[in-house]
């Protein structure tokens, strides 16, 4: 498969594995931790979304799905298909408990994304092609514009029904 193919196709598993996983587990809804707060409040300042700025916090400041996925794709590459991705959920878990975050979105991120990466394996997508897709997925959350990102993940949280109540 051609590698810029494989790398846009890894790029929106990648980004819909992390996004539905996280938003399923309620991280539009509320910030787990002060820094989401202070970032999910920022970012609604600035014209976005409060549930989606929420989102956008709580995966900076703990282990999500986010982390998950690029955990797994990278222990996928370096140590294999499912011991990588295995290994990553374990790691991932540890850092939740560190952070005393009780969920378990990024364990289930590395564990899911271990299993889409062994299946694309099969159409000649390897593991080296998650690595750069999640990167690119996190930078359009992350990296582009927070506003209108944040605006993007509001709506997948009201259509999810994981939008926050918050004010």
């Amino acid at each position: 498969m051609n590698e810029i193919l494989g790398i846009i196709i890894a790029a929106v598993l990648s980004w819909l594995n992390f996004v539905l996983i996280d938003t399923w587990f309620g991280l539009p809804e509320k910030p787990g931790v002060k820094g989401a707060d202070v970032i999910g409040r920022g970012v609604k300042k600035r014209g976005g979304d409060l549930s989606g700025g929420f989102f956008q916090g709580n995966i900076v400041c703990s282990p999500d799905a986010s982390a998950g996925t690029i955990l797994g794709a990278i222990a996928c590459y370096t140590i294999g298909i499912p011991a990588g991705g295995f290994i990553a959920a374990l790691l991932v878990f540890i850092g939740n408990r560190l952070c005393a975050d009780p969920g378990y979105a990024g364990t289930i991120g590395a564990l899911t994304i271990m299993i889409i990466i062994g299946i694309a394996s099969f159409i000649g997508i390897p593991p080296e092609q998650f690595i750069v897709g999640m990167l690119l997925a996190i930078v359009t959350i992350q990296g582009l514009d927070h506003p209108r990102a944040s605006r993007l993940l509001g709506k997948i949280a009201k259509r999810m029904g994981r939008y926050t109540e918050l004010t």
